[in-house]
């Protein structure tokens, strides 16, 4: 008969301080690789056009004083970032200061 001993409280407790650091560790590995930049959206893709995307918003005729990607509300990017994603380019970021006819004041 094998008998398997048992775990006194001393081994349970370090082996769940160790499974507990390595969640920890694999849990921090997930976001750095979540937080990697997306490619930037290319100014002659089919979806920039669209909406008429350009990555410095001082250069669209359309655009009002203040307005620029950073400044809009589908933008998700970081505030004081460079670039970020915007909802209406899935999987791209966008420069903060882009601008496109989609712009919407942040609520």
């Amino acid at each position: 008969m094998n008998r398997q001993p048992s775990l006194s409280r001393r081994q349970l407790l370090k082996r769940l301080a160790l499974g507990t650091s390595i969640g920890t560790l694999g849990t921090m590995g997930l976001e750095s690789a979540l937080a990697a930049e997306a490619p930037l959206l290319a100014i002659d893709a089919p979806e920039a056009k669209a909406v008429h995307y350009v990555e410095d918003a001082t250069k669209a005729s359309a655009a009002k004083p203040g307005s620029s990607c950073a400044t809009c509300g589908l933008y998700q990017g970081p505030t004081g970032s460079a670039r970020g994603p915007c909802q209406l380019f899935p999987g791209k970021d966008v420069k903060a200061s882009g601008w496109c006819d989609s712009w919407v004041p942040q609520m």
